[in-house]
């Protein structure tokens, strides 16, 4: 670390139990870095010690209140304190994009969004793209199924926000704004080929419907 001058971060610090150690160092070439990464990862999955905190929310048009540890992950409350459990982990490192939510109008993994974070926000899950009073599939699910772009079904939920979120910004059919849009999603099974396709294929319907 050399000459770094250490911020502690004392409400992340507290969070983990540790105001003593050093969560973020600021280096001299004006880069953050992080220090301690382990207690960081481990509090934010387990929720460490912390006494229940109430947070309030709106999800998929709803409000929604949890009383949870505040560095509980929000992938984690998604799942289980709310039972919607379409939002999937795969990596829980941030890596994969399987557990791709939408907040607050942008693409975040919730595996590394601590819920205390999500406080006051309007999140969408995959759950919450399908049709309120009918449960009728979107344009853009109905893609995926006619197009094959889901096989072993992991990565399409994250898959699916991230490529709404990238329709709702005015994204088009165009193959390289699209593998941009998705970049951050990783899938083993399809080589991508339907996955694109489907996503060109909601973009078309979405420019004939304006």
């Amino acid at each position: 670390w050399g000459n770094c001058g250490f911020a502690y971060g004392a409400a992340l610090g507290a969070k983990i139990g540790r105001p003593d150690k050093p969560v973020f160092a600021f280096q001299g070439d004006g880069a953050w870095c992080i220090s301690g990464l382990a207690e960081v990862m481990t509090a934010v999955r387990e929720g460490s010690a912390e006494t229940g905190s109430t947070y309030r929310f709106t999800l998929n048009g709803e409000p929604r209140e949890v009383s949870v540890p505040g560095m509980r992950r929000l992938l984690d409350v998604v799942r289980e304190e709310l039972g919607l459990t379409g939002t999937k982990e795969g990596c829980g490192e941030g890596e994969c994009g399987a557990c791709t939510v939408i907040l607050d109008g942008m693409v975040v993994d919730s595996c590394l969004v601590p819920v205390c974070q999500a406080d006051g926000s309007e999140i969408r899950t995959v759950e919450g793209l399908t049709e309120a009073q009918t449960e009728a599939l979107s344009p853009l699910q109905q893609a995926f199924l006619e197009y094959g772009g889901a096989q072993c079904g992991i990565c399409t939920p994250g898959m699916l926000m991230s490529a709404q979120a990238y329709l709702e910004d005015g994204g088009s059919a165009d193959e390289d704004d699209i593998r941009e849009a998705i970049a951050g999603n990783l899938c083993r099974c399809t080589g991508y080929t339907k996955i694109i396709d489907a996503i060109e294929a909601a973009a078309l319907a979405r420019e004939v419907d304006a």
